[in-house]
């Protein structure tokens, strides 16, 4: 028997474990949200590349997706050098990674993403250590901060929020906390409170927020009513 006729008999035979990987890998990437309107996924991979567990390009592009409580109105990514589980897939167990990948991108979030994003872990967990950090006599006497809104401006957002006190259970009207936004470098961010609360002149500098050494940003706009990131991000197994 020739080699192209063995060729032509294996053939079959890989392309079926293959859409198999295939499919094992667009699962993995759909399970990372919990809802989303429309998903692309592009596996750029031949069939024995995907057979030896690595795949050198994987394109994504996703819109009004949620992960983790976070709304997301368009995300485009790219990752490569992926290393993936293969003998563990073809017996029937979830698809991990290898290893760390490195995933470059583009995310928007529109103002009504933002605002719906409010009662997740993720974003009110991170307003929340800002807040902190550049008005600590405002979460000094709340056991939590129970978040309104948000309005996305020009480099900056106006946060309103209404402390929430054991003491006091009257409702008051929302805190309006006017925060400037600057790109340091890749993986650092410094935020600035213009609000009324302004007293020491460390804050009237700003605080610095780094972001870690996973953490590749090339570009962050804000202009009213949305927010654009360009970056890198490595994903680790």
């Amino acid at each position: 028997m020739s080699q192209n006729q063995t060729e032509n008999k294996i053939t079959p035979k890989i392309r079926v474990i293959t859409t198999v990987l295939k499919g094992a890998l667009k699962l993995f990437v759909r399970s990372q949200v919990s809802d989303i309107q429309e998903l692309d996924i592009d596996i750029q991979a031949s069939d024995r590349q995907l057979l030896s567990g690595r795949i050198p390009s994987v394109s994504v592009f996703a819109s009004d997706a949620v992960y983790k409580g976070l709304h997301l109105s368009s995300i485009q990514l790219t990752a490569e050098n992926i290393r993936i589980n293969t003998g563990s897939i073809l017996k029937g167990q979830p698809l991990r990674l290898s290893e760390a990948i490195p995933v470059t991108g583009t995310l928007v979030l529109e103002q009504e993403d933002v605002n719906a994003s409010l009662t997740s872990a993720l974003l009110s967990g991170a307003l929340n250590d800002v807040l902190l950090q550049l008005i600590p006599e405002l979460t000094k006497n709340s056991k939590s901060i129970i978040w309104q809104k948000i309005i996305i401006s020009n480099n900056k957002f106006i946060l309103f929020a209404n402390p929430d006190t054991e003491t006091d259970t009257k409702l008051e009207a929302p805190l309006e906390i006017g925060i400037d936004l600057e790109l340091i470098n890749s993986h650092e961010l410094k935020l600035t409170h213009t609000g009324q609360h302004e007293q020491h002149e460390h804050r009237k500098n700003g605080q610095h927020f780094n972001l870690g050494s996973d953490v590749d940003i090339k570009k962050l706009e804000l202009i009213p009513g949305k927010v654009t990131v360009y970056g890198r991000i490595n994903i680790n197994p």
